[in-house]
């Protein structure tokens, strides 16, 4: 049922992404997810860069909230991050098995790492980012809620390098959540689920991914300094 045809001609794959961005945000945004998956998967792709600055209706036609990254194979265009993480690994069985049951324990982290986790750490992530370092309940219920996540992470990381029997496409999306919450420390007080990100950041086909995004906005900066000295 799940058989994949490993001899179909693909459609050469776009990975679109902003031109430019600020520092900050230089080696976390998402479309490092698509890149991993890509390198991990083996697959040749190019990637496209749309304005940071203005977004106009072609930007919102791909992606409805004005965002980035989309991916696009031929004449199916993907938004959401996860989502093309998952188009990809469909095509390679690196990323996701073809029986039954190993596709499905894949899938059920790589939405666990959405929901579950990712969910649970975007306000958190919204209080470190913005500085505010207000006590009230409603903060409490917010930290509680993240170390909750993180305290089962632990548990279900404990005995194995891997969220399923190898490297997943569920990895690569699990990992770069965890990558964001690191750099505000949240992972501080669970070494396991710190350990698992940095081995998965040991993976060479990550170490490329990453490099290439941040290498991709510094050649955006030399263009801008061109632009600026004529």
């Amino acid at each position: 049922m799940f058989a994949r045809d490993r001899k179909q001609e693909m459609a050469h794959l776009i990975l679109t992404t902003f031109d430019w961005l600020p520092e900050f945000p230089r080696g976390y945004v998402r479309d490092i997810r698509i890149r991993w998956a890509l390198e991990e998967a083996g697959l040749p792709y190019s990637v496209e860069g749309v304005p940071f600055k203005e977004r106009d209706a072609d930007h919102f036609k791909h992606q409805p909230f004005g965002q980035v990254p989309w991916l696009t194979d031929g004449d199916v265009t993907i938004f959401e991050s996860g989502a093309a993480v998952l188009h990809i690994a469909e095509k390679s069985d690196v990323l996701l098995p073809s029986d039954a049951k190993g596709r499905s324990e894949v899938i059920k982290w790589l939405f666990a790492a959405l929901n579950s986790v990712e969910a649970a750490s975007l306000p958190w992530f919204i209080f470190q980012f913005t500085g505010n370092g207000e006590e009230s309940d409603g903060r409490e219920a917010i930290n509680d809620f993240l170390s909750s996540r993180l305290s089962h992470m632990e548990d279900v990381l404990e005995s194995k390098d891997w969220l399923t029997d190898r490297f997943s496409a569920a990895d690569i999306v699990m990992v770069d959540v965890f990558r964001v919450i690191d750099r505000f420390d949240g992972l501080s007080n669970y070494p396991v689920c710190r350990n698992y990100m940095k081995r998965a950041e040991d993976r060479p086909a990550f170490k490329k991914a990453l490099a290439d995004q941040i290498g991709h906005f510094k050649q955006a900066d030399l263009r801008e300094a061109v632009m600026d000295s004529n």
